[in-house]
C-alpha cells in the first residue's frame, strides 16, 4: 500500500499548455473571465475529429457600450493551436459565428475575445477526439484540385430576429491540408496547403476577415449573424498558402430580407 501511494505521488500532472499558448499567442496580455462576454460551443465527444462543429457567440447585452473587435479561437492541444481569428467589421454588428476545425487529441478549447476596452476575455469548453489533423482527407485529389478555390454563398431568412439580424454562410472548395497527413499510395505527408486569410464585405464595408490555419477543416466553411447595411452585393476574398488568391461576388436580390 505504501509503494502504490508513493507511486501515485510522483506521478506528474498532466502538462497544461495554456500558460504557454497565452505568452505565444497574446503577449502574456492579462485575460479576464469572459463568461459574460463569449461563448464557446462543441461536443463534448466528437462523432468526426476532422470535422468538430463549433459556435461562437457574443454574451454583450444589447446596451453594453463595448463592442467586440477580434475572437481568436485556441485548441491547446492540436500541432498548431491558434485556429481562426476573427476580426468583425465595426458596423456589422457579428453576434454569432460557426465553424469546422479538427481536434488532434483530447483538449481544452478557448474563446479569447478582444473587446474596444483594449481588454481579453476568455470562455473555454473540454472536447473528447483525437486524430483530426492526421485524418485521411474526404475527397481524392483530383477531386479537390477540380474543387479548388470554388467558393458558395448561402442567406438565410431570420423571421423575427431582434435587430434586423441576417445569417449568411461562406463555403470554399479547398483541401486544407494539415501538414501531418500521409498519402495512402506513397505513404509520405502531404505538405501543408491551407487557405490562411478570408475577407467577406457587402458592398465595400467589412464583414469579417479571418486569419486560418492548418486546425480548419477541408472545405472551410463559415456561418455567421450580422446586420445589413442595405447592400446590394456580398463580395468574398480568399488566400492560400500557395499563393493562390480567389474571389468572388454574389447579389443581395433582397438586401432587406
Amino acid at each position: 500500500m505504501l509503494g502504490a501511494g508513493l507511486a501515485h505521488a510522483a506521478t506528474p500532472e498532466a502538462y497544461d499548455p495554456w500558460p504557454g499558448l497565452v505568452q505565444d499567442i497574446f503577449k502574456s496580455r492579462p485575460i479576464h473571465d469572459g463568461s459574460g462576454v463569449i461563448a464557446i460551443e462543441m461536443p463534448y465527444r466528437a462523432e468526426d475529429a476532422a470535422i468538430v462543429p463549433v459556435t461562437l457567440r457574443s454574451k454583450l447585452a444589447p446596451d453594453d457600450g463595448r463592442r467586440m473587435l477580434s475572437i481568436t479561437i485556441v485548441i491547446d492541444q492540436n500541432p498548431a493551436p491558434m485556429a481562426a481569428r476573427f476580426e468583425l467589421g465595426p458596423d456589422a454588428n457579428v453576434m454569432e459565428i460557426s465553424t469546422r476545425v479538427r481536434v488532434n487529441n483530447y483538449t481544452d478549447v478557448h474563446a479569447v475575445a478582444e473587446l474596444s476596452d483594449g481588454q481579453l476575455y476568455v470562455a473555454k469548453t473540454y472536447v473528447k477526439a483525437s486524430g483530426g489533423c492526421s485524418a485521411p482527407a474526404a475527397r481524392n485529389a483530383d477531386e479537390a484540385r477540380g474543387r479548388l478555390g470554388q467558393m458558395r454563398y448561402r442567406q438565410f431568412k431570420r423571421p423575427g430576429a431582434a435587430g434586423g439580424a441576417r445569417e449568411a454562410q461562406i463555403m470554399i472548395g479547398h483541401p486544407n491540408n494539415s501538414g501531418l497527413q500521409m498519402d495512402q499510395i506513397t505513404q509520405l505527408y502531404i505538405p501543408a496547403f491551407f487557405v490562411n486569410e478570408l475577407r467577406l464585405w457587402q458592398d465595400d464595408s467589412l464583414l469579417l476577415a479571418i486569419e486560418g490555419g492548418i486546425s480548419l477543416s477541408e472545405d472551410p466553411n463559415i456561418r455567421f449573424t450580422y446586420a445589413s447595411n442595405g447592400a446590394k452585393r456580398f463580395r468574398a476574398e480568399a488566400k492560400d498558402t500557395g499563393g493562390h488568391t480567389f474571389r468572388n461576388e454574389w447579389k443581395i436580390d433582397d438586401p432587406g430580407m
